[in-house]
């Protein structure tokens, strides 16, 4: 017998989306560790390393680009039809109560 006081639920993000996020994050956590580095140990000996190409140039945009994956996980929309109410299906406000008797005295 099937219970007619269920509710159904279901998650924001599906498997596709933490597996997109998850890249993302490590290519950000990527970005991050080729911009570290290339300092000094002697406070009086300047070294041009902090300079490269690696640390200015590829590392930010590995990390921008770890951001925008991140984005895209987040807006990515798995089921695109579940989320559609336009085709006359009322709101649950809206539908009637189950097992719900009404006893006027």
């Amino acid at each position: 017998m099937q219970n007619n006081n269920e509710i159904k639920t279901h998650f924001l993000f599906e498997k596709v989306n933490y597996k997109i996020l998850l890249i993302g994050l490590a290519v950000i956590a990527l970005g991050f560790i080729l911009m570290s580095g290339g300092g000094s140990d002697d406070p009086n000996v300047f070294r041009e390393d902090i300079f490269n190409f690696r640390r200015i140039r590829l590392a930010p945009t590995v990390v921008l680009i770890g951001f925008g994956i991140t984005i895209y996980a987040i807006l990515k929309n798995p089921n695109p039809a579940v989320k559609n109410t336009t085709d006359g299906e009322t709101f649950p406000e809206e539908k009637p109560i189950k097992n719900f008797t009404n006893k006027k005295k």
